[in-house]
């Protein structure tokens, strides 16, 4: 499993709404590749960018940028997490 969660804080729902990218906590060998293709597979929609670091906590974190036609904020809707 590659995607472990959703990161939800005030700065990733800033993201969402003004950038367009959802925010995740990731297995820590996936790669970038990885995240985009599974992303696009799970919530069918199309993944611009994908940018990751590794936490102080020791956790991997991916930014992921979605094309203009779908919205993060409203994916986060139609999942239940807003």
């Amino acid at each position: 499993m590659i995607i472990r969660r959703f990161h939800i804080t005030e700065k990733s729902l800033r993201l969402a709404e003004k950038e367009n990218k959802l925010t995740l906590i990731v297995d820590m060998s996936a790669t970038k590749h990885q995240v985009k293709r599974e992303v696009e597979r799970l919530y069918n929609v199309k993944v611009v960018s994908v940018n990751t670091l590794v936490t102080p906590t020791g956790e991997k974190k991916a930014y992921v940028k979605l094309s203009p036609e779908h919205s993060a904020y409203d994916l986060l809707g139609r999942l239940g997490i807003l």
